[in-house]
């Protein structure tokens, strides 16, 4: 049997490291418009995958808190897939 939570925590832990990562990347002057793309493409998927398990969570009656924590995730991969978009477009004038 799938360990939802298990891996709910894992992309949480994920999620945290991106957090601090992610600004820290698209600040350096050396990054290419290749690179940032390749980071916004990975966030969205990594969204995605969030927003699915967050359903799952909610299918099989996961407590409010849990389902809420999910949703926040996928909040964060989102946002930080917007702030990588809005690098790229200002890298592609």
């Amino acid at each position: 049997m799938t360990d939802w939570l298990e891996i709910l925590k894992e992309q949480t832990e994920a999620g945290a490291r991106m957090g601090k990562e992610v600004p820290k990347m698209l600040s350096d002057p050396e990054i290419s418009a290749e690179q940032v793309g390749s980071l916004f493409h990975a966030l969205e998927e990594q969204a995605q995958f969030v927003e699915k398990l967050t359903k799952i969570l909610e299918k099989y009656g996961y407590d409010f808190d849990i389902i809420k924590a999910a949703e926040t995730l996928e909040e964060r991969y989102v946002d930080l897939a917007a702030e990588a978009a809005e690098k790229l477009r200002a890298m592609r004038g």
